[in-house]
């Protein structure tokens, strides 16, 4: 992974010396800009991953150069810490408004400003990564979950979770429809997650109709089956009178023919690391891509579990 690059826009010399043997040591690299407009230009050039920015300086003040920042698109989402020695709280008050995401006051203590850095720039990354439509975190988030619960010692489970027949439905009702539809879906897994296990849960959006939960094994199933139902409580009421009582939407397939499908039905793939050991995130993947797979060809809404033995390779799956 390369190394954040952080600008330090300063107009004293002294102080950018400091901030950047403190930041280099730190493990960061690091620009320099000694007033706001050489600043703004700087951010809009190196597009830096997180702007320390000076509150007092001649010509564009450090509130300016806040907004000129946020008001352009190709700067609006670096992350800013506010340096200031105004330490009233209207003065702080006036850099979050006009877009700081945090400030700290002169003489600043190096330990919570480079905890204030990291915490910002882990904040920014998550942002970067979470899903546009349902704001839960994207596959940046997904990946680094299930590296970290890998590399620990307590075992997890992996629910890989997705719509059948969605594209069908969004063919037929058009994308707005099926925004609706996936948001409908990711309320029901924030809500099943709630109730299975709470914030020892992780939820993650990998795109579309595609979303990924870990839980504890012990609430694994418990927490599929309840996604099954509650979905198949809900799917009814996205469809149009007339397409639910029929059963089913007709669409043309890509010989340009009508084809008829069913209303829409959740899957499931659940991958347990207390019955089957996994090393790696791609061997996870597999797996429940595998199971996945299994269990589109079922018809209805499926939880489809992998026990395996340990006493044999064996795999041995059961539909919920």
């Amino acid at each position: 992974m390369s190394q954040p690059t952080i600008l330090i826009v300063e107009d004293d010399f002294n102080l950018r010396e400091i901030l950047t043997f403190q930041l280099e040591g730190a493990g960061f690299a690091v620009l320099h800009a000694g007033d706001g407009l050489e600043g703004v230009q700087m951010a809009t050039q190196h597009h830096p991953d997180l702007v320390l920015l000076d509150v007092m300086m001649p010509g564009f003040d450090g509130y300016e150069v806040c907004r000129r920042l946020r008001s352009s698109f190709a700067t609006r989402d670096i992350p800013i810490i506010m340096l200031t020695a105004k330490t009233t709280e209207d003065e702080k008050v006036t850099g979050l408004e006009n877009g700081a995401n945090d400030y700290v006051t002169k003489p600043w203590q190096q330990r919570e400003l480079m905890l204030r850095i990291r915490n910002v720039l882990e904040w920014s990354r998550q942002q970067r990564s979470a899903s546009p439509l349902t704001g839960l975190p994207g596959n940046v988030s997904i990946n680094d979950e299930i590296a970290r619960r890998l590399s620990g010692s307590v075992p997890f489970a992996l629910l890989q979770i997705d719509i059948d027949h969605f594209k069908a439905f969004n063919d037929y009702y058009g994308y707005a429809r099926g925004d609706n539809a996936i948001k409908a879906l990711a309320e029901i897994l924030v809500r099943c997650s709630s109730a299975h296990g709470g914030t020892t849960n992780f939820l993650g959006h990998i795109g579309g109709d595609d979303f990924v939960m870990i839980t504890m094994p012990e609430h694994a199933e418990a927490l599929g089956d309840d996604i099954v139902k509650s979905f198949d409580e809900t799917v009814v009421h996205l469809y149009d009178d007339e397409d639910r009582k029929r059963g089913y939407v007709e669409v043309r397939n890509r010989r340009h023919q009508l084809e008829r499908f069913p209303l829409m039905s959740v899957t499931i793939a659940l991958v347990s690391t207390d019955r089957m050991p996994v090393s790696h995130l791609a061997q996870l993947i597999d797996v429940a891509q595998e199971l996945k797979a299994h269990g589109k060809g079922i018809p209805g809404s499926v939880l489809v579990n992998e026990r395996r033995r340990p006493d044999g390779p064996e795999a041995e799956r059961s539909v919920a």
